[in-house]
């Protein structure tokens, strides 16, 4: 076979994933989610934002949320980063938060609230990478841009039987050219949102993880791995590396009810947040009396994307002597839950604290 024909057989193949995911999505994509048919930016921006990592059905009660507290960019802009904090407490990935802050402070400030017309342009905003600000100009500018994130890598590597982990360099640099040589041929704006959003869907609800749908696939009769009995292998796994483990102690001090939180640096883990002291307080900030024991709480272990963070909590009942920093409060339990907290401390309130 010559390289032209292999070349012919090449685009018949990417054409065929826009043919068949087009028509599909009309009958079997998603139609109602919150954030869909608007052309808002601010709006796709937030979604994409949220949706990192982060699952579909988890993010929708927060979207909801956080866009009816703050409904445009400039209300975002306005607000404190404690407010903006505590809406996604819980969500998790905190530095999603301060970087949707710090955005939307820039185009306010910098852009006068208009959000930038170009994917290179909008990457230079904190938080927002290619695939994100591919996002914001399809869906809200009406361009014609490729995406690639985790659910899409998941589709073109199994679609095309692409080797390697999608997280290195040159397999990254593969899947990426083969997104942009897959995007529907004609300069249909229409048709160009809809494929983007049917290549979400089918990563989402048919090419998952584990137990793919191929039976739905309208992918599946030209799919590499479908044919080679290889869809449980791609795409490949991140190398194996054990996680490396840390430990600390939550030194939870308790006066008449209330409970001692520190407010940690803005920057580095949970940055931002309120949690339980890890270390001693003293330098007048905080001297506290007391003649009973701490008790000993089970501890508890809390896995981030680089390591595994073992939590010894100590639960401690005082006296208050002295007490002058804007860094620590006190709150009841109930209240705790109400501020931007990180798990471990929500989980820790609910199991000892809630009744």
């Amino acid at each position: 076979m010559n390289q032209r024909t292999k070349g012919v057989k090449r685009n018949k193949k990417m054409g065929f994933v826009a043919e068949q995911l087009i028509p599909w999505h009309k009958t079997s994509g998603r139609h109602d989610l919150p954030w869909q048919n608007r052309c808002d930016p601010y709006a796709i921006w937030l979604s994409e934002i949220m949706l990192q990592q982060t699952q579909v059905n988890t993010v929708i009660p927060y979207y909801r949320r956080f866009i009816k507290k703050f409904p445009n960019v400039h209300s975002l802009a306005k607000a404190s980063i404690e407010d903006v904090l505590t809406c996604w407490s819980g969500l998790g990935y905190y530095s999603r938060a301060r970087n949707l802050h710090r955005a939307a402070r820039i185009v306010v400030w910098e852009h006068r609230g208009i959000f930038p017309q170009s994917r290179e342009a909008l990457q230079q905003l904190p938080g927002i990478g290619r695939t994100t600000a591919a996002a914001i100009v399809v869906f809200a500018l009406g361009k014609r841009d490729a995406i690639l994130d985790g659910n899409v890598k998941r589709v073109f590597a199994r679609f095309y039987g692409v080797d390697g982990y999608p997280g290195e360099t040159g397999t990254s640099k593969q899947l990426w050219q083969l997104a942009e040589e897959s995007l529907p041929h004609n300069n249909n704006p229409e048709d160009t949102k809809t494929y983007t959003q049917a290549l979400m869907d089918l990563g989402s609800t048919v090419c998952v993880r584990s137990k793919p749908l191929c039976i739905h696939c309208p992918l599946q009769k030209r799919c590499i791995a479908f044919k080679q009995n290889r869809v449980t292998q791609l795409p490949v796994s991140r190398p194996k590396k054990r996680l490396a483990e840390k430990e600390t102690v939550f030194l939870i001090y308790r006066n008449e009810r209330k409970l001692l939180l520190e407010k940690r640096p803005e920057y580095g883990i949970w940055g931002g947040l309120w949690c339980f002291p890890e270390n001693e307080l003293h330098h007048g900030r905080l001297v506290l009396d007391s003649d009973i024991q701490p008790v000993v709480l089970p501890q508890l272990w809390h896995t981030f994307t680089h390591f595994k963070l073992l939590i010894r909590p100590r639960l401690q009942e005082v006296r208050i002597r002295n007490f002058a920093s804007p860094a620590l409060i006190w709150k009841s339990p109930d209240e705790v839950l109400t501020l931007a907290i990180p798990a471990p401390v929500k989980k820790l309130i609910q199991q000892h604290f809630i009744f």
